[in-house]
């Protein structure tokens, strides 16, 4: 790359977080501090560690699957396949599982599928020239058809105990044995999706932030051609961001069937909305150029507690349903707004 991409890339990545953007950032904060005090005050188990835990474990999946979402979106694309990738990597797991393969090695050839899944995205995208709403759509329907097949539409069960420790296993859980020979939980201890999701979290930032790559992702959603002369290897960054997000879904598959010790080709419907809902509210912009995973982390606990508080108030799933797609429909106005000013 020559010296002359230096200066523009920085100057690019200036741009990207404008006033507004933290102001958004702060006002999701904002929103999410109400809505746990608003939930709260409705309901004192809302506070409780069990309902907490259940909050972290719900939002661990929204929140993996809308990091990865969040650079497609800052590279200006979109991907609508990660609910299906997310059921075949966690189907190819418990397969791999069945078929007498290690749990590690098994959950790791999962997360390869979502990767080529998400590196087929991003071919198509960018050697096809198909638009990424309509090639990562084909997608979608592909990951989830070939999910159904290979199961059977049935679920792979007896997985074996090894295959529920990253979902349902804690860090410093402490239990005693009572006198009548069941355990009891003393600590239910930090959940492992948790420490996952800070990780992924941690390094997804860093990478945006303080790697050649996520100046590259930036500048490529903010503009494109400019990108393009400046030296990024647009189509190279747009491959990177799109077999991450597959990636970040096979993980996600992965937890997920690991919580239900069951491989189920039909989890993950409408997951992909989620995770885009996360990024909105979060502040990225579907215009591109504009996101981040602090952003979409809150985002993704509005989702997360959203759901849970409507749960505990005993609204039904439909209603909680509209009431995410308002969150969405008025997050992706303001985002109109900001980009009009």
């Amino acid at each position: 790359m020559s010296d002359t991409s230096k200066p523009v890339q920085k100057t690019q990545f200036a741009r990207f977080m404008p006033a507004e953007s933290q102001l958004h950032r702060l006002s999701a904060l904002m929103t999410l501090l109400l809505l746990i005090l608003g939930f709260s005050l409705s309901s004192p188990a809302f506070f409780s560690v069990n309902n907490g835990l259940t909050v972290l474990l719900q939002t661990s999946v929204i929140g993996l699957l809308g990091i990865g979402m969040t650079m497609v979106i800052i590279t200006g694309g979109i991907d609508l396949s990660v609910g299906s990738v997310l059921a075949l990597s966690g189907v190819i797991s418990g397969l791999s599982v069945k078929a007498g393969l290690p749990v590690v090695p098994a959950m790791a050839l999962g997360i390869l599928t979502g990767a080529a899944c998400g590196a087929f995205n991003g071919f198509v995208i960018t050697r096809m020239k198909i638009t990424p709403f309509v090639a990562t759509l084909g997608m979608m329907l592909i990951a989830r058809g070939i999910a159904l097949q290979i199961t059977g539409a049935m679920p792979v069960s007896g997985l074996g105990d090894a295959f529920g420790v990253l979902g349902n296993g804690a860090l410093f859980r402490m239990t005693e044995m009572m006198p009548n020979g069941f355990p009891r939980v003393i600590f239910p201890g930090i959940p492992y999706p948790a420490i996952l999701l800070l990780i992924i979290a941690i390094l997804g930032a860093y990478l945006l932030n303080r790697r050649q790559i996520g100046r590259h992702i930036y500048a490529t959603g903010s503009n494109e051609e400019a990108a393009r002369l400046s030296g990024v290897r647009v189509n190279w960054t747009k491959l990177y961001a799109y077999t991450m997000s597959g990636a970040l879904a096979g993980l996600a598959g992965n937890v997920l069937m690991s919580r239900l010790v069951t491989a189920q080709p039909s989890e993950g419907v409408m997951a992909e909305l989620d995770a885009i809902a996360a990024a909105v509210i979060g502040g990225a912009s579907l215009n591109g150029g504009v996101g981040t995973i602090s952003g979409t982390m809150i985002g993704a606990f509005i989702i997360g507690i959203l759901r849970n508080g409507l749960n505990m108030a005993g609204v039904s799933a439909f209603i909680q349903q509209i009431v995410i797609g308002f969150v969405v429909i008025g997050a992706v106005w303001i985002d109109q707004i900001r980009n009009r000013r």
